[in-house]
């Protein structure tokens, strides 16, 4: 009998003890469910750390706004006139229906045979960053709407005065320049000019679901997009592609891994110093913006790489000494996609003013 019992007693016992490690089993098992969650929501903290999202207006208290200078501006920027042979307007090499670029390498001056050195980078939401042109040598839209037109290898205006005595002869420039200037005599000015276009490409403002995604919808992104944007941050793209812009906002040495003919090949671009001819300058270029990016290739300051995917390669070895793999770069490249903004379509357009000239 007391046999018996023993053997009852160590039976239940063994049947306890499993039971408490089944119990255990349990709670070191992870929830796939809350270990997901957990994961996106720290990815969500990350993202807002490096990012922000996209201010709803451009601003510069030099140039303030009206609706008057913006309607101006926006007939300047689809006008030929502002070209010698009127064969260019800004809209020529930043088409604000292909996403503000002409997808061309570099692109094609008035007298159709000269060509630009460096790729033409888009408009849309230029007017946020640090400076303009790939070496950073205009301060802002409205300096650098002036520069293109009275470049001869670009829109080849003789002068300042050739194109003001252009304009005058145009009867609603007269009364489009007097409204958005009401209180200057004589508002037909290249600075004015400069500030009409430049209060108007403020306008060209490109919101994205990343910025839903930046504003608290989590769900704004899929899981790959979210596996994209958490490599793009692993993997030190942030060193230089942050804020509201995802870059814009410094110059970098291109390449700081290597020599350039590693990377591209043409004519060597020496970037800034190109204008500065200060050795500090040598191959400082700006970091552009990877705001739609995926619709603003080729890519590169010669325009030299076709591929977005193909950039994103060569970008993380010249710039972080990194061989990403293809599984990567595909991961980064999903995410860049959700940069990709609509404009207003009432930008998109010349003004019917254009047409009854």
């Amino acid at each position: 009998m007391k046999t018996s019992l023993l053997t009852l007693g160590v039976a239940l016992a063994v049947l306890s003890s499993c039971g408490n490690d089944s119990e255990k089993k349990k709670e070191t098992v992870k929830d796939p469910v809350s270990s997901s969650a957990k994961k996106w929501a720290k990815l969500s903290e990350d993202a807002n750390t490096y990012f922000a999202v996209l201010p709803k207006e451009s601003v510069n208290p030099e140039n303030p706004s009206s609706s008057a200078k913006i309607a101006l501006g926006q007939a300047l920027y689809f006008d030929n006139r502002l070209s010698k042979n009127q064969t260019q307007s800004c809209n020529t090499c930043h088409d604000l229906q292909n996403y503000g670029v002409d997808s061309k390498a570099v692109s094609d001056g008035d007298d159709g045979k000269s060509k630009g050195t460096r790729n033409s980078p888009t408009t849309l939401n230029a007017s946020f960053h640090m400076s303009q042109f790939w070496d950073g040598r205009a301060k802002d839209v409205e300096e650098q709407a002036g520069m293109p037109v009275l470049n001869p290898v670009e829109m080849n205006i003789p002068s300042e005065k050739f194109l003001i005595k252009r304009l005058k002869k145009v009867a609603f420039y007269k009364e489009m320049f007097a409204a958005a200037f009401p209180d200057q005599k004589d508002p037909i000015t290249y600075d004015n000019i400069k500030n009409a276009i430049g209060d108007f490409e403020r306008q060209l403002i490109t919101p994205s679901k990343f910025d839903k995604y930046l504003a608290g919808d989590t769900n704004a992104l899929n899981d790959a997009e979210k596996e994209g944007l958490s490599t793009f941050i692993t993997q030190g793209c942030t060193t230089c592609h942050s804020g509201a812009q995802l870059g814009g906002a410094m110059m970098q040495k291109f390449p700081i891994v290597g020599n350039y003919e590693d990377y591209l090949s043409g004519t060597v671009d020496m970037g800034k110093y190109e204008e500065t001819k200060k050795d500090m300058d040598k191959f400082m270029f700006k970091v552009p913006s990877l705001r739609n990016i995926e619709k603003t290739g080729p890519y590169m300051h010669n325009g030299g790489v076709a591929d977005l995917g193909e950039t994103v390669k060569l970008m993380a070895k010249a710039e972080l000494a990194k061989d990403l793999s293809a599984e990567q770069v595909k991961s980064i490249v999903t995410f860049l996609a959700t940069l990709t903004g609509e404009l207003d379509p009432k930008y998109k357009t010349a003004p019917a003013v254009l047409s009854k000239s």
